[in-house]
């Protein structure tokens, strides 16, 4: 959708797109129809392993990706499409490194939030669970 807007222009899909990042911070994938698509018809049809990643950090990088997409709604409304465009391609970016490269640029910052000491390590008692877990599958 990201890059459908930079090449279009067409305002109307920063609606679901700013929508859905929303949805997904608030609630996750439950009321956000591009976060059911994805979790729960696209995700289990692809072939390998799938990699599992903890709520908090997942849910920081689609606060960014909110954060980006409201800034880009509201310059749209402002009459600064142009630079509309530039945020979400920029957004479009960080999420092509994740669907292609398999890089959550976004997860990336957060663990260097934690290791700063800004965001607790308390925060992430759900990561540390869902890595004790994939090692005890392996």
């Amino acid at each position: 959708m990201s890059v459908l807007f930079v090449l279009t222009g067409n305002p109307y899909v920063l609606i679901p797109l700013t929508y859905g990042f929303v949805a997904r911070v608030l609630m996750g994938p439950r009321i956000s129809p591009l976060g059911r698509i994805a979790t729960q018809i696209i995700t289990p049809r692809l072939a390998g392993p799938h990699k599992l990643v903890a709520g908090p950090p997942k849910r920081f990088a689609q606060g960014i990706g909110a954060l980006f997409s409201v800034t880009a709604s509201i310059l749209w409304v402002a009459d600064f499409q142009f630079a509309s465009r530039v945020v979400v391609a920029m957004l479009a970016g960080a999420a092509s490194l994740e669907a292609f490269v398999g890089f959550c640029l976004g997860c990336a910052i957060f663990a260097r939030l934690m290791r700063w000491g800004i965001i607790p390590e308390s925060v992430c008692e759900e990561c540390n669970d869902i890595s004790a877990r994939l090692s005890a599958a392996r």
